[in-house]
């Protein structure tokens, strides 16, 4: 620490050319802060607290590939389940194509596997009684402006009424919010009555989508979910059971991996950081030979020169990346306000800031070690003549 007032001097000895670099450290550190918390959100539903009792048994070929309905009187009799429920996709519009509504048809008990969605007795009470009531997340209702008593149209990407209109009429009658550690994005779901559905809709008469089937014993998963699927086995209809985490997380890798996606990205702007910041360090070590020289014939040790050229690398380093995860920090909060909710950027953690910091560090030893074992073996005499 002796010699930090000598690093920060050398550090922002040309101005410009640190700047641009600062610059360039930031917006690195910026897109790492973002990624990762996009890659955090998409894989929140698979590390929530909630659903370690619950399977979701879909088609063994498609997700939207449906299954019968009778189906859920034989799931119900499987030795472990303790209770099945079941849903459609619905796929709503709300007044135009870009407000796309997470929208599901549900079973009348489908409330009651899922604890976490909280919803007020009086309000289930009367999402019960009410065949086009429709209960929906808290920030849903407030992405919209949506209150209990508003009746909402939304149009269906997918199922027309028998009559030919995509527009579907719907009371709302009650906010829900969800409990600490749910699935990222419960809180924006539309919930409606599958029988309400089935007997308007088209198509997919007396057919789900999925079942959700709730378990006496969570350690029992994979010998009542291999029983679930064995009911089905060498029928049109073959089924695919897993736990809800497995579940969600395979259903947004149908997005792609994300995590891969993210590793490439960053894998790229991190390789052409080296690349600029390595460059960076070398100019500035090549400028200062006949300084370092002179440090060197008034005493400084080899070993002393080492570690003030790798200090200043890493300091250089850690002011861009701090400043660029502060950015994201900040920025992460703004989008999920700015999106209405759709995009669900959780805040930056500790193990973010703990993955970065590392980042930070590492880079700046690796693009500061060629530089410094240079200045460590810098002959004095060749130094000071120039050569």
């Amino acid at each position: 620490m002796k010699y930090l007032h000598l690093i920060w001097a050398t550090l922002f000895r040309h101005k410009t050319r640190t700047f641009l670099t600062l610059v360039s450290i930031i917006m690195a550190f910026l897109l790492f802060g973002m990624l990762d918390a996009v890659r955090t959100a998409f894989d929140s539903g698979s590390k929530s607290l909630h659903g370690v009792d619950r399977l979701v048994t879909t088609s063994r070929y498609s997700i939207i590939q449906s299954l019968p309905k009778a189906l859920q009187t034989r799931i119900a009799g499987v030795p472990g389940v303790r209770d099945v429920a079941y849903a459609n996709w619905f796929g709503g519009m709300y007044q135009e194509p870009k407000n796309f509504v997470f929208s599901y048809a549900v079973s009348e008990n489908y409330l009651d596997i899922y604890p976490e969605i909280q919803l007020s007795p009086a309000q289930r009470k009367a999402f019960d009684d009410t065949r086009i009531g429709a209960v929906i997340g808290e920030a849903l209702a407030r992405k919209y402006g949506w209150k209990v008593g508003d009746k909402i149209p939304l149009q269906s990407t997918i199922f027309p009424q028998k009559n030919g209109d995509k527009t579907w009429p719907f009371d709302i009658v009650g906010i829900f919010t969800v409990a600490k550690g749910a699935a990222n994005g419960m809180d924006q779901l539309f919930l409606l009555h599958w029988k309400y559905f089935d007997e308007a809709n088209a198509y997919a008469s007396h057919a789900v989508g999925w079942y959700v089937d709730r378990l006496q014993d969570p350690q029992q998963a994979d010998r009542v979910g291999k029983a679930i699927d064995a009911l089905s086995a060498n029928s049109d209809h073959e089924t695919k059971t897993q736990t809800e985490q497995a579940f969600s997380a395979s259903f947004a890798k149908q997005l792609g991996d994300i995590g891969l996606i993210v590793g490439a990205i960053m894998g790229a702007v991190f390789f052409t950081l080296i690349l600029l910041t390595g460059n960076t360090m070398a100019q500035a070590v090549r400028e200062r030979t006949s300084e370092l020289a002179v440090m060197k014939t008034i005493g400084f040790s080899s070993a002393s020169v080492l570690g003030m050229v790798l200090a200043e690398s890493v300091l250089l380093l850690l002011l861009g990346g701090v400043l660029g995860l502060g950015l994201a920090a900040v920025l992460a909060p703004v989008v999920t306000k700015g999106s209405g909710g759709m995009v669900n950027l959780p805040p930056m953690g500790a193990g973010s800031w703990a993955l970065g910091i590392g980042l930070m560090t590492l880079i700046g030893l690796v693009v500061g070690a060629l530089p410094a074992w240079r200045a460590m073996r810098l002959n004095i005499v060749d130094a000071l003549a120039g050569r």
